[in-house]
């Protein structure tokens, strides 16, 4: 594993550029916790990554529902649960909860969802939305995950939205407290990077990064909000990835296995992102609207992420479980 890459010098630099100082100033404390909290707290911050690009999301849709325009929430909801009521939903790692509100609109299905999360301002902002909606069946909790009580059969979902690879000790925490509180009938719902620990990605998969970000032409190369090119992958060093938050995929890659283990597979979703989330990250700007060039550029993308898959496990899962 790599301790420290110069990618770790040029990503601080435009995250200086894109975030401001006082994000970058915020990292260096040694609360944990807090360094974890700056990562998800400047809401005024315009993503640049890879999940944004509307054609990216119209791929994941079909891979996941089988229609462009159906996302995984609407799949839950008009499929898988549309003959299911009076559930209660807990979402753990919630951050903006504009998911958990999307369902929570579902009442007949959905008695109580449940969204906890450490960053205080975020579910606020979820609270407004949730008020304005006039909903009454979602509450916000700001907490930390570890110190929140769960209950035994508790919940007839646990749901995790980009936040289980946040979650040290994976295996002990799925068959344990997770296991614990879901009711013997419910499911454990992921959406979620399951990749390589601390994003210390193998020699092949930086290759396949390089001959992706190859492909795109060098005007579709400039870094948000920069004059600066992107033109190679380096990796990215484990120091860095503690510095920045201590909790990101800190054993990201013990999901699946563990899941597999403790949980039996009724819905799994592979679609990808090994290539796409390292190569279009900070140049993701160019491709939200798109001419027929830039369809053909991310269209070989995909056809070059879909042939590295057919060797390597995906990076992202869609997965719908339920206890052994």
């Amino acid at each position: 594993m790599a301790i420290i890459t110069l990618d770790d010098f040029i990503d601080s630099y435009f995250k200086i550029r894109q975030r401001g100082r006082g994000f970058f100033l915020s990292k260096f404390t040694f609360n944990n916790e807090k360094r974890t909290k700056s990562a998800f707290d400047n809401t005024s911050f315009i993503s640049s990554n890879f999940w944004s690009i509307p054609k990216v999301i119209e791929r994941s849709n079909i891979i996941i529902s089988g229609d462009k325009e159906i996302n995984y929430i609407a799949y839950l909801t008009n499929d898988f649960l549309k003959d299911k009521s009076e559930l209660r939903l807990l979402s753990l790692g919630s951050g903006i909860c504009n998911r958990e509100i999307e369902l929570a609109q579902h009442t007949t299905i959905f008695k109580e969802v449940v969204c906890i999360d450490i960053a205080d301002n975020l579910l606020q902002i979820a609270a407004e939305s949730a008020a304005e909606k006039k909903l009454t069946n979602i509450k916000f909790i700001a907490k930390n995950i570890y110190d929140f009580e769960f209950k035994e059969n508790d919940f007839d979902i646990i749901f995790f939205k980009s936040s289980l690879h946040h979650f040290d000790k994976i295996e002990a925490f799925l068959s344990g407290k997770i296991k614990h509180t879901l009711k013997p009938n419910g499911f454990l719902i992921i959406n979620e990077f399951v990749g390589a620990t601390r994003h210390q990605f193998s020699k092949e998969q930086i290759k396949a990064i390089n001959e992706a970000i190859a492909l795109i032409p060098k005007k579709f190369r400039t870094r948000f909000k920069s004059r600066l090119h992107k033109n190679k992958y380096r990796g990215v060093g484990k120091l860095r990835m503690m510095i920045a938050d201590p909790s990101e995929c800190v054993d990201s890659a013990s999901i699946i296995p563990s899941i597999h283990k403790y949980y039996n597979p009724i819905i799994e979703k592979p679609y990808g992102g090994n290539l796409l989330m390292s190569a279009l990250r900070d140049i993701s700007h160019h491709f939200f609207e798109l001419d027929q060039e830039k369809e053909n550029i991310l269209n070989a993308l995909f056809l070059l992420e879909d042939d590295y898959l057919k060797r390597n496990q995906s990076d992202f899962v869609f997965g719908i479980y339920k206890k052994k």
